[in-house]
């Protein structure tokens, strides 16, 4: 069967949140733990829902914890988040050739539009599935089921693209394709692991994955 549907994670895929996230979690750490976090450190725990993150790490303070990190990341938002090479360009391709496009994330919906709409990509997506929408985030695959339900397809007929292990176990537990971006912060190991379908190193080179796989599908739609 044909792909028509493509699901995309948000901070590490589309955009390059790193910083943004490496310093919100640092000045949360430093304010309430009196602690210095490494890079390191942090970036373990990237495709993690924010809250677990904080009711291991902040146990005593996990509301202000979130209030500190928010905060900051909505004060610095702008100076801290830039979009990776070639996002643009292929979300505007794979909109072009009529796939439906959806973003799937485990960012607070508003932030996560700010970032879509700060770039110049929101109208690419037909649907957004963040924090807000449902208490099960990824890896648990309700994410990417909401997701296709919202644009009326069904798993046989996606593609999960991510960063993370989270992004590709959410696909596997959702029957879906997965696919690993190799620009992800995270050690290639921590998702590798999982054995993603497939591994791209560019946008360019997932858009072509896409017309490839569809070219060779009999209900491919002449794509």
């Amino acid at each position: 069967m044909a792909i028509q549907y493509i699901l995309f994670d948000l901070d590490g895929t589309l955009l390059d949140t790193n910083n943004l996230i490496i310093e919100s979690f640092q000045h949360t750490y430093r304010k309430h733990l009196k602690k210095e976090v490494s890079k390191e450190y942090i970036v373990k725990t990237f495709g993690e829902i924010l809250r677990t993150t904080l009711e291991r790490e902040c146990k005593d303070c996990v509301e202000e914890a979130i209030h500190t990190y928010r905060t900051f990341q909505i004060e610095n938002f702008d100076r801290l988040i830039t979009i990776h090479v070639g996002v643009k360009e292929a979300l505007k391709a794979l909109h072009c050739k009529g796939y439906k496009l959806a973003v799937v994330t485990s960012r607070l919906n508003e932030s996560a539009t700010k970032g879509l709409r700060h770039f110049g990509i929101e109208g690419y997506f037909d649907c957004l599935i963040g924090a807000d929408d449902t208490k099960h985030h990824k890896p648990n695959p309700t994410p990417a089921l909401m997701a296709l339900e919202r644009l009326g397809g069904t798993p046989e007929e996606a593609m999960m693209v991510g960063d993370s292990p989270f992004d590709i176990q959410c696909a596997k537990n959702a029957g879906i394709l997965s696919v690993a971006v190799s620009w992800s912060a995270l050690p290639s190991h921590l998702y590798m692991q999982h054995s993603p379908d497939y591994v791209v190193d560019s946008m360019e080179e997932l858009v072509a994955l896409i017309d490839r796989l569809n070219h060779k599908s009999p209900s491919s739609m002449g794509r």
